[in-house]
C-alpha cells in the first residue's frame, strides 16, 4: 500500500489504516456481539499483511480489549506498524468506565502508562485525546500529553472531535500530527463549518473514523430491521423510520457510480477520501470486507469522478436525522 504523511510534523502512514473499535465486543459503546480473541488477532494480523500497517485503538474499546489484541497480534512485529490508541473517558481501576471525561494531567499520565502496558512496547507511535474533557482546560491536558513526547513515551499527539477554537489552543501548547473525526460522504460537517480550513493551517492531518456511514454506505442494510436488536445504530436517527429510506436512496445513486468502476459503494467511498489526502480507519470484523476494504486504495478517481460523487451529497444537504443519539452528542466538544 502507498504511503502519505499524515500532517507536518512527519508521520508517514499507509493511506488507509484499519480501525480495532469492532474487535473488542459489546462491552464497547456501539458495538454489537461479542469479542473472539483469535477472530480479532486474525483480522489485524491480515490487515498489516495487506499494508493496512496503521491500527487505531482506544483504551475504552473493551475496556482495553482491544490494544491486548493488538500487543497479541503483533508480538515480534512491533516495529513493522505504527499504533494509535486514545484516552479521555475515564475508566476505573476495575476496568470498568466511570461516566466521566478526564484529561487531567494526572490521567493523562496514567492512562498512558496502562495503555503501553496493555500494547507490549514502550512507545505509542499517535496518542490521542479521545474526546475534551470540559472540566480540565485543554492547556493542561497538552501539556500532559507533551510531557510523554519528551519521554520518549509517544511520538505524536492528536485530538478527536474537537472544534477549531480547540484544536488552534490546543496547537499552541505543542504540534498536533492529527485530528480524528467521524468523516465520511454521509458526513461533512468539517467542510461545512470550516474545520478543514483550520486543518489546512495548522498543517494537521485528518483520520477520519466512520468512513462508511457507519455501514450506511455498504449498501448491505436494505431496511431498520437488518440491524441486530441490540445494535446500537437502532437510537441512532439515521437509521430510523422513514430518516433510513430517505438515506438509503443517496446510497442507490453512490452505488451507479460504483459499477462504472467495477467497485463497491463501500470501496468508491474509501477511495474519495484517500483521493481528497485523508486517511481513513475502516473497521471490520470479517475478513472478507477487510480485504475488499484495502482493495480501495488502488482505486484512482479523477477530479471529474470526484466531483460527480460529491455531486450526490453536495455540502448544505441536510442528511434525514443527526449522526448521533442524544447522549453521544453531548461527549463532542462543539464550541
Amino acid at each position: 500500500m502507498k504511503t502519505t504523511k499524515l500532517g507536518s510534523q512527519g508521520l508517514e502512514v499507509p493511506t488507509m489504516g484499519f480501525g480495532c473499535m469492532n474487535l473488542a465486543g459489546s462491552d464497547t459503546q456501539f458495538i454489537y456481539g461479542k469479542a473472539d480473541e483469535s477472530e480479532g488477532v486474525a483480522l489485524i494480523q491480515r490487515a498489516v499483511e495487506l499494508g493496512a500497517t496503521f491500527l487505531d485503538s482506544a483504551d475504552i474499546y473493551g475496556p482495553h480489549r482491544s490494544e491486548r489484541m493488538i500487543a497479541k497480534a503483533l508480538a515480534g512485529k512491533r516495529d513493522q506498524v505504527i499504533i494509535a490508541t486514545k484516552f479521555g473517558f475515564e475508566i476505573d481501576d476495575h476496568e470498568k468506565m466511570t461516566g466521566k471525561m478526564n484529561g487531567s494531567s494526572a490521567y493523562v499520565k496514567m492512562a498512558a502508562e496502562r495503555s503501553l502496558k496493555n500494547l507490549k512496547t514502550d512507545y505509542i507511535d499517535l496518542y490521542y485525546l479521545h474526546r475534551l474533557d470540559p472540566n480540565t482546560p485543554i492547556e493542561e491536558t497538552m501539556s500532559a500529553m507533551a510531557e510523554l513526547v519528551k519521554e520518549g513515551k509517544v511520538r505524536y499527539l492528536g485530538l478527536s472531535e474537537v472544534s477549531k477554537e480547540t484544536l488552534r489552543r490546543a496547537h499552541k501548547i505543542h504540534p498536533l500530527t492529527a485530528l480524528q473525526t467521524e468523516y465520511s460522504l454521509f458526513e461533512r460537517t468539517l467542510d461545512e463549518d470550516g474545520t478543514i480550513n483550520v486543518l489546512d493551517e495548522l498543517g494537521i492531518g485528518l483520520v477520519p473514523y466512520s468512513p462508511l456511514g457507519r455501514g450506511f454506505i455498504t449498501g448491505e442494510l436494505k431496511s431498520p430491521d437488518d440491524l441486530p436488536a441490540e445494535d446500537p445504530r437502532r437510537s441512532f436517527p439515521r437509521f430510523q423510520g422513514e430518516n433510513f429510506y430517505k438515506n438509503l436512496e443517496l446510497v442507490d445513486e453512490l452505488n451507479k457510480i460504483a459499477i462504472e468502476k467495477g467497485a463497491t459503494p463501500a470501496q468508491l467511498a474509501l477511495a474519495w477520501s484517500i483521493t481528497k489526502g485523508y486517511v481513513p480507519i475502516p473497521g471490520t470484523r470479517k475478513i472478507k470486507y477487510l480485504e475488499q476494504n484495502m482493495d480501495a486504495a488502488d482505486i484512482t478517481l479523477s477530479a471529474d469522478e470526484m466531483q460527480r460523487i460529491e455531486s450526490i451529497l453536495p455540502l448544505g444537504t441536510t442528511l434525514i436525522g443527526n449522526r448521533l443519539d442524544e447522549n453521544m452528542s453531548k461527549t463532542i466538544d462543539k464550541n
